[in-house]
């Protein structure tokens, strides 16, 4: 089996992030960047399916010349190899730009499976799944936590907020996870000296046959129009009971729209 799992670089969650002041876009040069956490679970689960079924596992990412940091540590992890879409004029592009470049990539690799996380820490607009899936004209399995492929068919169990769904497609298909699906592995030495004589593919839009003006700022359907950083955290109020505590109690949870 085919299988192209999607790489994304994001800023460490775990820091603080900030978005620039001359485009309001994600400042990545100052930025701790890593693999974006949903997609580690991804990468597992697609060298799981190869384990089971054979075949071979690529790494697809689209992004600036240091992502090729994260593309290296995912390949660490065990995929065959990887491809980077890499081009300056991708800068500034949405969504929808960003799924027609990713779907223009995947074209080349005749993929029986995608699987990718269900989110990304930086946009969190869980939508890339979805539009690749119409894009490519094929399945959109979402949001599984577990997932079982017995020859061409898929098996997902569909996380949702009361409980789970059971959804099959067959390949090829668009798969995206969450983070109760498995817990990935950790590079070891081996993997990680092995990850860098791997092949890494470099696409340009030209390659793909995409325009300039159809990505970036030009091509984006949707613009940061402005940002301010969040505001510091003020203390608490306090409530001192002189016999109308409770309703001073009412009147505060009235206010933050509690009640």
């Amino acid at each position: 089996m085919n299988i192209v799992v999607l790489v994304k670089q994001v800023p460490d969650s775990g820091a603080e992030r900030n978005l620039r002041s001359d485009d309001n876009t994600v400042d990545r040069g100052s930025a701790n960047n890593v693999i974006n956490e949903m997609d580690e679970y991804a990468i597992e689960e697609a060298l799981k399916i190869q384990a089971a079924n054979g075949g071979e596992v690529t790494i697809l990412t689209m992004g600036p010349d240091r992502a090729t940091e994260s593309i290296r540590k995912a390949l660490s992890m065990g995929p065959d190899k990887a491809v980077h879409v890499l081009d300056d004029a991708l800068h500034g592009s949405c969504a929808v730009a960003t799924s027609k470049v990713l779907a223009a990539a995947l074209g080349t690799l005749n993929a029986d499976l995608v699987i990718c996380g269900a989110e990304s820490t930086d946009g969190r607009v869980q939508v890339m799944p979805h539009m690749l899936a119409e894009r490519l004209g094929v399945a959109a399995l979402t949001g599984a936590r577990k997932l079982t492929v017995e020859g061409s068919t898929l098996t997902a169990e569909r996380q949702t907020e009361e409980g789970y769904e059971v959804v099959t497609a067959t390949t090829p298909a668009v798969v995206s996870v969450w983070d109760t699906i498995n817990e990935p592995r950790y590079p070891s030495f081996k993997g990680i000296m092995a990850a860098k004589k791997k092949p890494l593919q470099t696409l340009s839009l030209a390659d793909l046959g995409v325009a300039a003006s159809e990505v970036g700022f030009e091509g984006a359907t949707s613009a940061v129009v402005e940002h301010t950083k969040r505001p510091s955290r003020s203390g608490g109020a306090k409530i001192t009971d002189e016999g109308e505590g409770g309703v001073k109690l009412v009147e505060f949870l009235a206010t933050e729209k509690f009640v």
